[in-house]
């Protein structure tokens, strides 16, 4: 049964793996205080159809080492990789005027500072270098932008709408060229 409060759900961290052999997971955390992705009560999953009690016991690197009460080994613990933890929105903090829960920026409408359409925010991703917004064209494709304030200088949530001041051939269409291009004949490339 999926989760019927989908919108009302937030994604506070992600799953990254196991840790030891005693069932601690690692968690990529995405709240403000790393540590606080256990501090809002139980999580569940994207679906809404599981339930974890997580205990944060320490940090390592970047991640949170936690424990979810009932995995006692790797292998329940490596079973769970790549799993989102969500609660419910009612138990976290409003976020502040300049900040935003990756929940509101899906389905807005992207256009650049010249008002030219791009489509809309279809996700938020971390891939560990910051947040990307992925854009889905009118014609279909996506394209991901990096969530800075540089490239994304206006979020209205009241408009429905975000502005995007990309810099130079961020949006420009990759093209295949042909990898030989700029060598004289016989010359190897180095």
């Amino acid at each position: 049964m999926a989760c019927d409060d989908a919108p009302n759900r937030i994604c506070v961290g992600r799953i990254a793996g196991a840790h030891g052999v005693q069932g601690l997971i690692r968690i990529n955390s995405y709240t403000e205080e790393p540590m606080d992705v256990a501090a809002y009560g139980p999580v569940t999953d994207e679906d809404g159809e599981r339930m974890f009690e997580l205990e944060a016991k320490r940090m390592a690197k970047t991640q949170v080492l936690a424990r979810i009460k009932e995995v006692m080994d790797r292998n329940a613990a490596k079973a769970l990789r790549g799993v989102r933890l969500y609660v419910s929105r009612d138990v976290l903090p409003p976020p502040a005027d300049d900040e935003f829960y990756w929940e509101d920026l899906v389905g807005l409408a992207a256009e650049t500072v010249d008002g030219e359409s791009l489509g809309k925010v279809l996700s938020v991703q971390e891939f560990g270098a910051g947040e990307m917004l992925e854009i889905g064209k009118r014609r279909g494709g996506t394209t991901l932008v990096p969530f800075t304030r540089d490239v994304v200088p206006q979020v209205d949530l009241q408009a429905g709408k975000l502005v995007i001041d990309p810099p130079p051939g961020l949006l420009e269409p990759v093209t295949k060229e042909d990898p030989d291009q700029g060598l004289d004949s016989g010359e190897d490339a180095k």
